[in-house]
């Protein structure tokens, strides 16, 4: 007996109605919504129209009055600005030997990014047989093709990376000239070096597993350490969802004096610090933690002043939200006027979401590289999506064109 899982053909989003004479198309939203404005001013807030204001082209955000997640608007863009700017001019748009495959981890995602590139997702198969054991059967040719498998290792981490696994073999069967594993999330990424005796390295452990199922190539989306890129042995495409957060927070006008940014532990300095130079040259402060456990951390104290400031707090993954709960906690003690939680992956194990929705935060903005199940939302999440990043980072990877240009 097997359940049995086949992804649709073709896309299957109707084009999105016009909320507003100024808004017509949404680069994020891939579907209508009953939407409203979001007010960007408040009495009890400093958001100052002045000169030295972060600014962009981005439209009005959107909130959807039953509690889901804000959804960006851009005004008639076909792409964000900063891909705009170093978009490829002469690039081949023929996508006859590029397949794009997606598993069962975000179909969704693979369905947006399908629909800016252009291209129908590859039909495939994927069973479960009764034992739990994973089936997978392309239902097209693949040889001498351009392959893409888009597929996050997120939770159930060990399911989605052994059917990865699985699609990998199934297309270096099927005669696939390149076969690129596409992971928006990838997972077991924090164990990637020994801080106790005993301990394995599964990171390195899960990139020759990728490896030797037959990909060619791994094009991933803000590891949890730049290290990780090294545990392969094929090449290793990097890319970054800071310019997605950042086009959004620079719709919101605030004044560049009133922002500090931080970083919640010491480890995320370097991530935080460029995310701040992005920011207008916001200043830095840095929560120092101590660890006892996994997913158990203790604020000790902050390093940098926050009084009075709106404070955006960065970091790659939120997983229990100990860590950012915690630290959000220590700047308003410390007389923050508002605190932002940035973060590119919400894996949201509990108790998540009561810690993030239980007032420390007045916006909780993440993105789309691993789904966010519905009973997961709360009025002050945002969710931006990075389809236009992976296919505009597909196509360049499939022409050979410059990848680190996008974030120029």
């Amino acid at each position: 007996m097997a359940s049995s899982l086949t992804l649709p053909q073709t896309p299957s989003f109707p084009k999105p109605s016009p909320v507003s004479s100024s808004s017509s198309t949404s680069l994020f939203s891939r579907c209508p919504l009953k939407v409203k404005t979001f007010p960007s001013l408040n009495a009890s807030r400093s958001w100052v129209p002045a000169q030295a204001t972060i600014k962009s082209d981005m439209g009005e955000a959107l909130n959807i009055e039953n509690g889901k997640p804000i959804i960006p608007v851009l005004n008639e863009r076909t792409l964000p600005k900063y891909l705009e700017s170093a978009r490829v001019e002469k690039v081949n748009r023929n996508g006859a030997r590029l397949k794009l495959f997606s598993g069962s981890a975000n179909p969704v995602l693979a369905q947006e990014v399908a629909w800016y590139m252009g291209l129908e997702l590859g039909k495939v198969n994927i069973k479960r047989f009764a034992d739990g054991e994973i089936y997978v059967q392309l239902q097209e040719s693949v040889r001498g093709c351009d392959v893409f498998l888009l597929q996050p290792t997120c939770p159930p981490a060990n399911e989605n990376l052994m059917e990865l696994l699985v699609m990998i073999d199934a297309c270096r069967r099927a005669s696939a000239k390149n076969i690129t594993a596409v992971i928006p999330y990838f997972g077991y990424a924090r164990a990637d070096r020994k801080t106790q005796g005993r301990e394995s390295i599964a990171a390195k452990l899960v990139a020759n597993l990728i490896t030797e199922a037959g990909a060619n190539r791994v094009l991933a989306c803000d590891l949890h350490s730049g290290q990780s890129m090294g545990y392969f042995d094929i090449p290793v495409d990097h890319v970054y969802g800071q310019p997605v957060i950042l086009d959004y927070l620079a719709s919101k006008t605030v004044s560049s004096s009133d922002l500090v940014v931080v970083s919640p532990d010491v480890g995320g300095v370097a991530r935080a610090r460029a995310f701040a130079k992005k920011l207008s040259d916001a200043p830095l402060a840095i929560v120092d933690k101590r660890r006892h456990g996994h997913n158990v951390a203790e604020v000790m104290n902050l390093i940098g002043d926050v009084k009075g400031k709106v404070a955006v707090m960065v970091d790659d993954m939120i997983d229990t939200a100990g860590t950012i709960a915690k630290g959000a906690a220590l700047l308003h003690e410390e007389g923050a006027r508002e605190v932002y939680a940035c973060c590119t992956h919400a894996v949201f194990s509990p108790p998540a979401i009561e810690r993030l929705s239980s007032g420390l935060f007045q916006e909780v903005i993440i993105t789309n590289t691993i789904p966010v199940a519905e009973k997961n939302y709360f009025p002050q999440l945002t969710v931006l999506s990075v389809a236009n990043l992976l296919g505009e980072t597909i196509w360049r990877v499939h022409d050979d064109s410059s990848v680190s240009s996008i974030f120029q």
